[in-house]
């Protein structure tokens, strides 16, 4: 019997609007659609100004973002749904992670914000809105992400192999699945935000295709030390970040004096620093040899980082999630959507592990729809 869902996120690189419809009826379930829906540039650059500076962003503004964000997201699951043959009565709940404005998982007391107002979604489509699925681990002790590994295990794990998953959105995120322990993950550091960031400031493009630009230039070694001895990398998990503390000041207080004569070695050096990162955090928190290296996120797309991921981990096998019935640009959404099937159906989700949740958790709130669409 089809069990038809939706999963909606805008992630930290902000692309736009992901949107799924996913079938859960089967193993591993069925992607029906798929797709990106850009943001409106008002829009968007009203995000970018709450991101950039959020402790000073007028809160009437942000309320009314927040209502406008909602109908975007409104928008996407209607058309999302549309492309994929289906129905809203078909679907029995949308999973709507919104826009992450800030994520302070170590403030005291730790808060976290996304926008994307769930009692629009629920109104302008109809169905059963699922939302806010950060919250509640924090309010128990954990770090509210990254949430990405639960799916993982779910879909991705092996009784014989130790893999780990590594998401290159805006901030990297890997997650170990060892054979026969509890699934564990964390944010290891930067992935695409820093890269996007520096090309755009240079070119008139979104980002570096393929990572051409990045090829072209040499790491410069004693810069990428210094970026590499930042503390948030030697903090133990669980542990979660965000842009807004590998922000656009983070870099620019970092630029060496060379940066606009030899722009291209930024981008390379950049580049090399998620690549380390990414294997220094493996290194450290893996303790037997790794079997498998799954990719998933926009960043499997830049063919220069994904070079340099396998140089930093030399002879591993390297995959796409595709391999095993995910697409890459698609994962997050599915996770989103498979977070709110669970919701519905009550499963307290064993978070613990990953964020250092006192106790297992219901992740998300529940939004009933209102009789008519509108």
């Amino acid at each position: 019997m089809a069990d038809y869902f939706v999963g909606l996120i805008s992630g930290t690189s902000m692309d736009g609007i992901d949107a799924v419809v996913v079938d859960f009826s089967s193993s591993p379930p069925t992607l029906l659609s798929a797709a990106t829906f850009e943001f409106d540039p008002g829009l968007r650059q009203q995000l970018d100004r709450v991101r950039s500076d959020p402790d000073n962003y007028p809160v009437a503004r942000l309320a009314r973002l927040d209502a406008e964000f909602g109908d975007a997201l409104a928008t996407a699951a209607r058309t999302i749904i549309d492309s994929s043959g289906l129905t809203r009565a078909d679907i029995k709940a949308i999973g709507s992670h919104g826009q992450t404005i800030l994520h302070r998982a170590e403030a005291d007391p730790p808060h976290t914000l996304q926008i994307g107002d769930p009692h629009r979604i629920a109104e302008r489509t109809g169905i059963t809105t699922v939302a806010d699925f950060r919250r509640a681990d924090l309010a128990a002790g954990g770090q509210g992400a990254p949430l990405a590994p639960l799916l993982h295990q779910a879909l991705l794990a092996s009784d014989e192999e130790f893999r780990i998953v590594v998401n290159l959105g805006g901030i990297a995120n890997i997650t170990l699945l060892e054979p026969h322990r509890p699934v564990s993950g964390f944010d290891t550091g930067t992935a695409n935000c820093y890269l996007d960031l520096w090309y755009r400031r240079h070119h008139a493009g979104r980002f570096d295709r393929d990572g051409a630009w990045a090829s072209n230039g040499q790491v410069d070694e004693h810069w990428l030390s210094s970026l590499m001895s930042d503390p948030y990398l030697a903090l133990p998990p669980p542990k979660s970040t965000g842009i807004e503390y590998f922000s656009p000041d983070w870099l620019d207080r970092r630029l060496p004096d060379w940066a606009d004569q030899r722009r291209p070695d930024i981008q390379a050096t950049l580049a090399e620093f998620t690549a380390r990162s990414l294997a220094e955090a493996v290194r450290a928190a893996s303790g037997r040899t790794l079997d498998r290296l799954i990719l998933c996120g926009g960043g499997i797309h830049n063919l220069d980082l994904v070079r340099r991921i396998g140089n930093a981990f030399d002879s591993c096998p390297i995959q796409s999630s595709a391999d095993f019935g995910l697409p890459p640009d698609a994962v997050e959404a599915t996770l989103f959507a498979w977070l709110a099937r669970e919701r519905l159906n009550r499963e307290p989700i064993a978070t613990g592990s990953i964020t250092g949740a006192r106790h297992t958790v219901l992740l998300g709130t529940i939004h009933e729809s209102g009789v008519n669409a509108v």
